[in-house]
């Protein structure tokens, strides 16, 4: 069994239940669905610092558009060309 630590939260009684019952229709206990939760969440919000640091990045090296250019390559989207 790989290593582990016990972290405890606090949670409204509604999600409590919730949780509670999620573990007994899945028969997974609480604990493996909660650390199950953090870790989906961490993972999201992980890449979407990332994904904000790398567009600072590309402002800081100059990398962007005018408003009215990226409107007009939206405007673009979803029509056919001509053959």
């Amino acid at each position: 069994m790989s290593e582990s630590m016990l972290l405890s939260a606090r949670v409204s009684p509604d999600l409590a239940q919730r949780l509670a019952a999620l573990a007994s229709t899945t028969r997974r206990s609480k604990s493996f669905l909660a650390a199950q939760a953090i870790e989906e969440f961490v993972n999201v919000q992980e890449w979407q610092v990332a994904a904000i640091q790398e567009g600072l990045a590309a402002v800081d090296r100059g990398e962007v558009v005018s408003h009215s250019q990226a409107l007009a390559i939206l405007d673009t989207w979803g029509v056919r060309e001509k053959d």
